[in-house]
Order: C-alpha cells, then sequence, then structure tokens
C-alpha cells in the first residue's frame, strides 16, 4: 500500500533553508535511470541507503507529473516518470470551476500515474494540486472523486507551500555568486516569484515571494491573443504584459536595486520552451535544457519573435507544436515582464521544481538523506 505523505506544519510557510549540489536529473520518459545529488544537511552528506521507492505527483494548471525515485549513495536515481498536459484549468476564469472534460482528463492522467506508483512499489508518495484547485468552487470535489477513482490523495497546496518546493527543487541549478537572486515558477494559474539570499553554498534563505494570479492558461483565456491583424496582435500582447506587471508591482517595489551580480532562475515549461527555441533544437532534449544558462537579450528576442507571429506559425516551431502553441505567448509576457523588474544578464533554466522538491522532503523527512 502507498502512504500518502501530508505536509508537516514547518512546511507550510515558504521561508526556510535549503541545499542542493548542481547535477542533471532524469529523461521525463523515465527510460534511464539519472542521479541527482543530494543535499548537504549540517555539514554532512552521509546517506543511509534502502530499497524504498519515493513518489511525486505534481497536478497543476496545465500539466500533471509525475517522479519515481529511489535514494543512492550519490543522492536520488529517477526510476520512472510521467507528464501529460491536462489543462485541468481550462475555462476555470469564465466559470469558477474545473470543468468536466477537464476533470476527465485528469482522472485519466493521474489514473496513469496510480498504476506506475502500483507497479513500482512506491510506499511512500506525496501529491499536490496547486491554482486550478485553489481556485475552482468544485476543487474538493474534485479531489474526493480523484481519490475514489484512483486512490491517490491530493493535497491542495497554498502559494507559500509552491513557492517553497519550486525553491527546494531547483534551487542547485542558480549561478554560483554573492548577488541576490530570484526564482521563478510560470505556472498554468499562476506565477510565484521567490527572492533567495544565495550569498553562502548550500541552502539559500527565502526573503521574499509573491504569488501572482497569471500563469499561461488563466493569461490566454484573460486576453484574446490571436487576432488576424499584427497590430491586434502587438496591442494584445502589450496588455498581457501590463496585467502581470500590475500583479507584480506588489514585489517590484520590495525588489533590491543597483546590486551587481543579480542572477535568475526559472522553472516552467515556458523557459524550457523558449530556451530549445535559442538552441535551434528539433525536438526537446532535458539533458540539454536542465541547467543551461541562456543570455536573456536572447529570450526577450524570441520572446518578441513569437508575440508577432500567428498561430499556425507557432504550431510549426520545433519543441513548441500544437499542445503549446496557443498558451506560450502568455508565457512570454510573463517571462518579459519579470525581466522587466529584474533586469539580470543571464537566465538559468531548469527543468525541475516542486516534484523533485517533493522527493527531497520526504526522503529527508524518512530518514533516507542525512
Amino acid at each position: 500500500m502507498v502512504q500518502h505523505s501530508r505536509p508537516s506544519p514547518q512546511s507550510s510557510g515558504p521561508a526556510g533553508r535549503f541545499s542542493g549540489n548542481r547535477a542533471r536529473s532524469g529523461p521525463d520518459n523515465g527510460s534511464k535511470a539519472a542521479v541527482i545529488p543530494p543535499p548537504p544537511k549540517r555539514g554532512s552528506s552521509v546517506y543511509i541507503s534502502h530499497r524504498h521507492a519515493y513518489a511525486a505527483i505534481d497536478l497543476g494548471t496545465n500539466n500533471c507529473r509525475l517522479l519515481i525515485a529511489k535514494p543512492s549513495s550519490d543522492g536520488f536515481i529517477v526510476v520512472d516518470a510521467f507528464s501529460r498536459i491536462v489543462r485541468l484549468g481550462e475555462g476555470l476564469a469564465a466559470t469558477g470551476r474545473i470543468s468536466d472534460a477537464a476533470i476527465e482528463r485528469a482522472i485519466g492522467a493521474l489514473s496513469v500515474c496510480a498504476d506506475k506508483l502500483r507497479r513500482r512499489h512506491v510506499t511512500l508518495a506525496r501529491s499536490v494540486a496547486t491554482e486550478a484547485c485553489r481556485r475552482a468552487a468544485n476543487g474538493q470535489e474534485f479531489i474526493h472523486r480523484v481519490y475514489r477513482e484512483t486512490g491517490i490523495a491530493l493535497d491542495i497546496i497554498s502559494a507559500q507551500e509552491e513557492a517553497r518546493l519550486a525553491v527546494l527543487g531547483c534551487h542547485a541549478l542558480l549561478e554560483p555568486g554573492s548577488g541576490p537572486a530570484l526564482i521563478f515558477d510560470i505556472g498554468g494559474g499562476s506565477t510565484e516569484l521567490v527572492l533567495v539570499d544565495a550569498k553562502a553554498k548550500g541552502a539559500p534563505q527565502i526573503v521574499d515571494w509573491l504569488s501572482a494570479p497569471w500563469g499561461v492558461v488563466s493569461l490566454t483565456e484573460s486576453e484574446a491573443f490571436d487576432h488576424a491583424d499584427p497590430a491586434e496582435r502587438l496591442a494584445a500582447y502589450e496588455r498581457m504584459r501590463a496585467r502581470v506587471a500590475d500583479a507584480f508591482a506588489p514585489i517590484a517595489g520590495r525588489l533590491p536595486r543597483d546590486q551587481a551580480g543579480i542572477r535568475l532562475l526559472g522553472t516552467s515549461g515556458t523557459v524550457t520552451t523558449l530556451a530549445s527555441l535559442h538552441l535551434n533544437l528539433q525536438r526537446y532534449d532535458r539533458h540539454v535544457i536542465d541547467g543551461l544558462i541562456v543570455p536573456c537579450q536572447s529570450m526577450r528576442a524570441i520572446s518578441t519573435r513569437l508575440s508577432a507571429m500567428g498561430l499556425a506559425e507557432r504550431q510549426e516551431l520545433p519543441c513548441i507544436g500544437t499542445e503549446r502553441a496557443d498558451l506560450v505567448v502568455a508565457g512570454c509576457a510573463i517571462l518579459e515582464a519579470i525581466l522587466d523588474i529584474w533586469p539580470a544578464e543571464r537566465l538559468g533554466v531548469a527543468d525541475r521544481g516542486i516534484r523533485e522538491g517533493i522527493l527531497r522532503s520526504l526522503m529527508e523527512r524518512s530518514g533516507g538523506m542525512m
């Protein structure tokens, strides 16, 4: 039987010290195992080895993602993974509810996850749901149905916990340096901005954060973009950026100004997709993208190019296709709004985040890492 973990009282907020070593994580299709090093804890990296399998499920507004891993002497080994676009938040902005079609898509994906948990003999799992379930009037009803039909106990986490887990999962990819760092996660229904103090090696301290109610799904549905007239598309894109800038205003006024060596790290489908375009990849390659450092000017140029394209043109681009073409422009608008308030020269790209943060938490709490 899978034990479904609930968050400890200490993990309910974003503040805390985290640590980790820079490494590549495993491929999303689970075809090859990959080692992710453990974070050093209180000056020690000693590890107690055992064969328990741990799992993390992240049900977002757009995607359903699963990672299954086993601890190893070098960290943890990803033994299986799954990712599917389910668009749980489709239509949520207009109705305030998760639609029947979205529920069916999500339950279909979670049924696949449940089967993988059984086949991999997972003993401890944590499954979280984020912005769509936080907003939806029928969010709790959906959670109960998921449990009845799949056995997966989803935990609707707060925006604070979402930010904490994202930082815990990806901060190891921050560029070395002593300047202040901003970590962000562009989701389907929200965007989390987290200012961290990472001057010393190891665990950064979260010093400020904001969850804005704009993600690629919510922003796309709130601002129609794909007009036939290019001038109308440009105007719509500028309105998108303005909406996001307004939402970012509270933290923008608190961010440190005129400091040298500022660092920026993003974890989201937006940044991994744009990084793939930066490298002119014909198909997505996680091993190349996770940990890549890209000039921010290149990301702005790609955003400008995509915002000038029609839907059909974007669908023809490698690493975008039909599944992401309608949402990627909203992601570009959010990314540019972030660059406006945090003018770093380079952007670190992470294809890791909440799931990896969950796995680290589970292993540390159960004694898997010391």
